[in-house]
């Protein structure tokens, strides 16, 4: 939804989340529309200092060209929004092969497709074309949101898969997934290197699971850029370690990936969390 937004109108309610580490800070509140009040929330991330800020610098002078935050607008903000952006608790679930077919995959399934209607309006080129930095028949390659573009140590990347047959990273196979993904690291290789002067090994490539959205993609990422909660241990998986795990699958039969049991972590506002605990105990009910 596009809107003209006055930031001078919005309500406070509460603060959502605070990280004292990522220097960033989420609130709820409302903005003005001519119905009624909508939910919104407010992200301000504090952005990395400017290069062309010398080492022996004291204080750093106002520039208007050089913003100290970057906010983030979500409006109308849904409660899916709002449970994202909440500070929650997490707990470490062991995902076996059969609750991924009896919990995780009906809940992909049944993902509302308007959450990723902004990934098909990039691929359709409607949206982003001028951002493109790389395009080939199964992905493509863009500057992700989170970045300004500016600061290279910050560099965020994101690879979009062109197809609609991989929705997480269970979906992968050595045949036809392990070419492409091949392909996706040597380009993003080469697109950092030749926009940025990024050596091989400059870039972090890694896969989320469970991923905020199920259109499968890869994240690429400064290996400077740290303190980013997307690289946290079981949720991150690093690009070359799917490759070699491909690798080393059988030409035919069941994926690796397939068959093995993930761990990660589950905020308590996850829509999997209360069917995944749920699951998870009744399970130890039965081994006691």
């Amino acid at each position: 939804m596009i809107m003209d937004i006055d930031l001078k109108q919005f309500v406070f309610d509460r603060i959502l989340d605070e990280n004292t580490l990522a220097h960033t800070l989420a609130v709820l509140g409302t903005l003005p529309s001519p119905s009624a009040p909508l939910p919104a929330i407010l992200r301000f991330e504090r952005t990395p200092l400017p290069s062309n800020y010398s080492w022996f610098s004291a204080w750093l002078h106002k520039r208007d060209d050089i913003p100290d935050l970057k906010i983030y607008v979500i409006c109308p903000a849904t409660d899916t929004h709002i449970r994202k952006y909440s500070k929650q608790n997490v707990l470490m679930v062991h995902e076996t092969p059969a609750l991924y077919h009896s919990i995780i995959q009906p809940y992909i399934l049944a993902f509302d497709p308007a959450r990723t209607q902004w990934v098909q309006d990039i691929l359709a080129g409607t949206a982003e074309a001028s951002k493109i930095l790389n395009t080939s028949p199964d992905f493509l390659i863009l500057p992700d949101m989170k970045w300004d573009t500016t600061n290279v140590s910050a560099l965020y990347l994101l690879a979009l898969y062109t197809h609609s047959d991989v929705s997480c990273i269970r979906d992968l196979r050595k045949t036809p997934h392990l070419p492409m993904l091949k392909a996706l690291r040597r380009d993003a290789s080469r697109v950092v290197h030749d926009n940025w002067g990024i050596s091989p090994g400059g870039v972090r490539m890694y896969i989320h699971y469970q991923p905020s959205y199920y259109h499968f993609h890869v994240h690429i990422v400064h290996t400077g850029h740290l303190g980013l909660g997307g690289m946290t241990v079981g949720q991150a998986h690093l690009l070359d370690d799917i490759i070699s795990l491909l690798e080393l699958d059988p030409d035919d039969g069941h994926s690796i990936l397939e068959r093995m049991t993930f761990t990660y972590g589950l905020g308590t506002e996850h829509g999997l969390y209360k069917p995944m605990i749920a699951a998870l105990a009744q399970l130890h009910d039965g081994v006691d």
